[in-house]
């Protein structure tokens, strides 16, 4: 089912966990990572295809999410030909997208990579939210970087504290060493957060 301009209609599910962090799938028998997502049914609402392909790819029901907020628009990338059927070039473009930002309400253990005979994934992980779109499909990056900013705004608080501190970080990093590292030990520890994807040795002469 393609939209005048070639455009196939399609659902992406960015999924979080309680700490932020999203589901982040290998696709099988590959080496790129993705979220999940599908095309949508003739007949179906974008919700609808979600929950279906939310089942399809990763075993999870409607009771183990709830919808935290979607894209207001369809987001588009277009597919090379090198990856378009024959018989479909020319009149095949590639995706337009609804992306969907959930919240895992239920168990780490409710989700089921192998839930029909056709899994997408062959392994999985919690990431970061702002997940390396070096190991996504190369066409399908900016829709990823635009999905994921849209929706950012959603996310609870404390990812958004994250966030000010990596800004912050750029901001300081003219100070001198010593000075940056007075800084994280004034913060109480029980609030101290470090920016996704880094890590912190407070004492790197002890480190070995």
């Amino acid at each position: 089912m393609l939209d005048r301009d070639g455009f196939r209609p399609n659902v992406g599910i960015i999924l979080l966990n309680q700490k932020n962090q999203v589901f982040w799938g290998k696709r099988i028998r590959t080496h790129s990572w993705q979220f999940p997502q599908g095309g949508i049914d003739r007949g179906e609402t974008p919700e609808q295809a979600m929950f279906r392909e939310l089942h399809e790819e990763i075993g999870l029901y409607p009771n183990h999410v709830r919808i935290v907020a979607r894209t207001r628009d369809w987001l588009r990338y277009e597919v090379p030909d090198r990856f378009i059927r024959r018989d479909a070039r020319g009149h095949y473009k590639g995706q337009k997208q609804i992306w969907f930002l959930l919240q895992l309400v239920g168990h780490d253990w409710d989700l089921n990579l192998r839930a029909t005979n056709h899994p997408e994934f062959d392994a999985w992980r919690w990431n970061d939210y702002w997940v390396p779109l070096d190991v996504v499909v190369e066409f399908k990056r900016g829709v990823y970087e635009m999905a994921l900013t849209e929706l950012a705004r959603f996310l609870p608080r404390h990812e958004q504290r994250n966030r000010f501190l990596r800004s912050g970080m750029r901001v300081r990093e003219g100070l001198p060493a010593t000075a940056q590292g007075v800084i994280a030990p004034l913060l109480p520890s029980a609030s101290f957060e470090l920016p996704p994807g880094a890590t912190f040795e407070p004492d790197p002469g002890s480190a070995g």
